[in-house]
């Protein structure tokens, strides 16, 4: 069972848990109707919070003596033990009635780990199969399980991608929120640019035009034989002429 449910793709304790006991919203285990715990074998778990018990418990010794047996005679007395056995356990499964004392869906499935097994109780009864499904009980098989565990595994699959969609639209819109702030800091960064920029040049000016501009009066004191280790450059020193 626990390698059908591995190859599946499914995680354990996430997707599906093992003999795990069915609990009340409080965490309390939920006792049956004979008052003892009830522990499926395997509960999967869905996206929506609902729930599939498997049952794997069904009898197979019956079918094993019909499979050996030789004598024909003897193939049709394990047959109809083995068809018995797996009836019994269909009523137990019902009795049960797991849909009354957890969020499950309305079947519980009852779990054929051989499909020759599976095979000989159609062959033997062909309406067993909607007598269990009366009973809210389904009858799978091996190769019927890993289907729907298949489809399971997608839902899961889905809920994930749904998931990160909106954590990416959600991170997407947070981004876009701190790109636009940060384009107005930088165009507030611009403007004060701008604005050191005219300072500048209105004080260069201030410095070298004009009559008796501040660089002219420097280079005639210079002139005058001021006695200074360096010299206004040129360029500067020749636009305030």
């Amino acid at each position: 069972m626990e390698t059908i449910l591995q190859n599946s793709g499914l995680e354990k304790n996430r997707h599906y848990s093992l003999q795990e006991f069915l609990r009340d919203e409080a965490g309390n285990p939920l006792l049956g109707m004979d008052g003892k715990k009830m522990q499926p074998d395997v509960i999967i778990h869905y996206p929506d919070q609902r729930k599939v018990i498997i049952d794997s418990k069904v009898s197979l010794l019956a079918y094993e003596k019909y499979s050996s047996a030789t004598e024909e005679t003897d193939q049709q007395t394990f047959l109809a033990s083995h068809l018995k056995a797996v009836r019994t356990h269909i009523d137990q499964l019902s009795s049960k009635n797991y849909e009354s004392y957890s969020k499950v869906l309305d079947f519980v499935i009852m779990f054929i780990p051989l499909e020759a097994a599976y095979i000989a109780i159609l062959q033997a009864d062909s309406k067993i199969w909607e007598y269990a499904y009366k009973k809210r009980v389904l009858l799978i098989s091996s190769s019927n399980l890993i289907a729907a565990l298949k489809m399971i595994k997608d839902l899961w699959i889905r809920d994930d991608q749904n998931k990160y969609a909106l954590q990416i639209a959600d991170r997407g819109g947070k981004m876009y929120d701190k790109f636009v702030a940060f384009l107005g800091n930088l165009e507030d960064v611009g403007k004060h640019l701008e604005k050191s920029q005219e300072s500048y040049d209105t004080a260069l000016k201030q410095l070298k035009t004009g009559k008796g501009n501040l660089v002219s009066q420097a280079e005639k004191l210079r002139e005058l034989g001021v006695s200074a280790k360096s010299q206004i450059p040129e360029k500067i020193a020749s636009s305030s002429r």
